[in-house]
């Protein structure tokens, strides 16, 4: 969970590196591609298989990566965006609900609109004010996460490896060709970046991704849900507090109480079965 929470404020160093948003993201996803490349046996999986995978590549590595960068690159202020990536919880349970079928008791409705009513409260700060791009752009993040979560319950039969190289090879690719569109001459880009993004750009790849997500996926797989899910509530306390660390940034009490709210609700939202 440190490795997941440190993604944001290591990610606003990136930036500041001049490192431009989209292409931070197609680094990382390149890194995760090549790094997976050694363990793939390469064939074909069943067809059955490709539409949720290219639904999974599509939303983890294209979109989720494309809104948390524009998110951190659109804040000064960090601990909001942090909070509300938790969304992606009560927003996956959603999507099931509808596309799946799976239903949703009383209880959890609760905990939803609770988990809702703590991002309204933080959306209401004066302090954010100028930072609500940013904040929108993390709740974009945070439903297709949510997204990405539901397709891999269509993969779980798939190598880890597998689907995270596609993943990969997915997000660099689509996020290589907005980048070049947007953010004009790659090549200049890279030519310019410094020891300091190269390391950040290698950080977010090998630690944040191949070791933070993957030992997710690993844990879903070894072990039940509901026993997995309540640390990823954890996540946004270590962004919070090193934000506070690299950046000396000190969350306001609306946000506190905000974020306790949601990361309240997230946990027993998955505590309930």
């Amino acid at each position: 969970m440190f490795l997941l929470g440190s993604a944001y404020p290591t990610a606003k160093l990136g930036l500041n590196a001049s490192i431009p948003p989209i292409l931070f993201g197609s680094l990382r996803m390149a890194i995760v591609f090549i790094c997976l490349l050694p363990f793939l046996k390469f064939q074909l999986p069943n067809l059955k298989y490709l539409l949720p995978l290219i639904g999974f590549g599509i939303s983890m590595g294209t979109s989720v990566n494309l809104f948390l960068y524009l998110s951190v690159n659109a804040s000064n202020i960090l601990s909001p965006i942090v909070i509300g990536a938790q969304l992606s919880i009560p927003i996956a349970i959603i999507i099931s609900s509808i596309f799946i079928g799976e239903n949703i008791s009383g209880k959890k409705w609760i905990l939803i609109i609770t988990s809702f009513l703590g991002i309204l409260l933080i959306a209401f700060d004066p302090k954010i004010a100028d930072e609500i791009l940013g904040f929108l752009l993390i709740c974009c993040m945070a439903f297709f996460y949510a997204l990405a979560q539901v397709f891999s319950r269509y993969l779980k039969e798939l190598d880890v490896k597998f689907t995270n190289a596609c993943m990969g090879g997915i997000g660099f690719i689509s996020l290589l060709i907005l980048s070049i569109y947007f953010e004009g001459n790659t090549i200049t880009h890279l030519k310019q970046l410094n020891a300091d993004a190269w390391l950040l750009a290698l950080y977010h790849g090998v630690l944040c991704s191949l070791m933070g997500h993957m030992s997710m996926f690993y844990l879903y797989k070894f072990y039940p849900v509901g026993q997995v899910l309540p640390f990823y509530a954890l996540f946004p306390v270590f962004g919070i507090l090193l934000s506070f660390f690299i950046f000396g940034e000190i969350p306001t009490l609306i946000m506190v109480i905000g974020g306790i709210i949601v990361i309240t609700s997230v946990f027993l939202l998955q505590k309930i079965r």
